[in-house]
């Protein structure tokens, strides 16, 4: 689903990626829609930064990406699939297992990257 980043997005999206000056796609020119796809994408340098990235966001920021994502507003079709199992380790690890499965099955019926 198409949307605009919110402040609040865009404030979340500066936490993990402080370096985020441009809200733009480099690759499309397009406007950033969601938070984790240009984390993943055009901020993180490999999976291990990725890691740190995201572990180091509150739970109640997680909380809110989360419920972005199950409301289709986040996108997680770009997010490369080993970066998928990153961000489910994270989810279970500080929001528990049926979290964890719950953004699974979100990510299972939208994997479709459209930027």
């Amino acid at each position: 689903m198409a949307r605009i980043l919110s402040e609040k997005d865009i404030g979340l999206l500066k936490k993990l990626a402080p370096e985020c000056e441009d809200l733009l796609c480099s690759g499309s020119g397009v406007p950033y829609r969601s938070i984790l796809p240009p984390l993943a994408n055009h901020y993180s340098e490999d999976a291990i930064d990725f890691h740190r990235r995201v572990s180091g966001i509150s739970p109640g920021d997680l909380e809110y990406l989360i419920s972005l994502i199950l409301s289709g507003e986040e996108s997680l079709g770009c997010v490369p699939p080993d970066y998928i199992i990153i961000f489910l380790k994270i989810v279970e690890e500080k929001l528990g297992e049926e979290a964890a499965a719950t953004v699974m099955q979100k990510y299972e019926e939208n994997r479709e990257c459209h930027s």
